[in-house]
């Protein structure tokens, strides 16, 4: 089997970028990790807030890891960055999301003891209009999925495994 190609010289780096070892397989970002599930909604119904319609997620570009597979737009975090800000950050630099568009509702962590993936989740902040755009080489696209699509693309296993309880921050599911 061919080895992915080279990831290129052109990416964002900074001092958290790096491999932490966790038991039998390794993790991206010395001080850990974050990515951000931003949703967009259908129209508020009776003053709630209405259903999740689409999210945004990034197919990610075939030399990274588990490349090929579809998750949120997320990254290693830098020194004293906090998973928020992390989050925000990537997402600006991977997806061309502009942190002042995004409300952010909660948090997910997958905790590894040496190593924690936070997931922000988040909703399109009210009178914003969010279009996000491959905007670095780390993605083969980025663009809104609706949640009735995410069965059917090939998800990362750490983002699968957890996406029931990341759109349950969001609130209920359409019926």
């Amino acid at each position: 089997m061919p080895s992915p190609p080279s990831p290129p010289t052109t990416l964002h780096r900074h001092a958290g970028d790096g491999w932490v070892t966790c038991g039998d397989h390794r993790h991206w970002g010395l001080y850990g990790a974050a990515g951000l599930l931003l949703a967009r909604r259908a129209a508020p119904a009776a003053g709630r807030p209405g259903p999740v319609t689409d999210v945004v997620l990034q197919h990610r570009a075939l030399w990274s890891h588990e490349g090929g597979t579809w998750g949120v737009p997320g990254g290693a975090l830098a020194p004293d960055e906090s998973a928020v800000d992390g989050a925000l950050r990537e997402s600006l630099e991977e997806a061309a999301i502009r942190p002042e568009h995004v409300h952010v509702v909660g948090t997910h962590v997958l905790d590894h003891g040496p190593w924690a993936y936070t997931t922000v989740v988040a909703d399109v902040m009210p009178g914003a209009r969010v279009e996000p755009t491959a905007a670095d080489p780390e993605s083969l696209e980025v663009r809104w999925v609706g949640v009735d699509e995410l069965d059917r693309l090939p998800l990362m296993p750490a983002f699968a495994d957890a996406l029931p309880a990341l759109l349950g921050l969001l609130g209920p599911s359409p019926d």
